[in-house]
């Protein structure tokens, strides 16, 4: 299972970018999606993440100004980013979990997308 993540870039200090993350390949069902992000140094940590129902967690940094969906007819997670701030610079990972025909439990990631915020 491959995931292709995108909407990174350059933002100022209170702008807003929205990420998006499609998976495709041999996929049964997905669980749970998330996003993650790492800068140097740091480990990588959860942002957000949702279930196959809906439910919603996010970091304690990001709850009010971030918000996670997901679409299932495209097997597709998004971040909406909004109020964002310098210290929300990072490369943004995408996670999924799932199954594949198998059925092979999966546990996929991104390849990371960077989102910059300028002061």
């Amino acid at each position: 299972v491959q995931l292709q993540a995108s909407g990174g870039g350059l933002v100022q200090a209170g702008g807003s970018l929205r990420l998006s993350c499609a998976a495709s390949g041999n996929i049964f069902g997905i669980s749970d999606m998330g996003w993650y992000r790492q800068t140097p140094g740091k480990q990588r940590e959860s942002v957000a993440r949702i279930s196959t129902e809906g439910d919603t967690n996010y970091a304690d940094s990001v709850k009010g100004r971030f918000i996670i969906s997901r679409d299932d007819t495209k097997n597709t997670v998004y971040l909406q980013m909004n109020s964002l701030q310098p210290e929300d610079t990072a490369v943004y990972y995408c996670n999924v979990q799932g199954v594949t025909s198998g059925p092979i439990p999966f546990n996929s990631w991104g390849q990371g997308t960077l989102v910059t915020v300028s002061s």
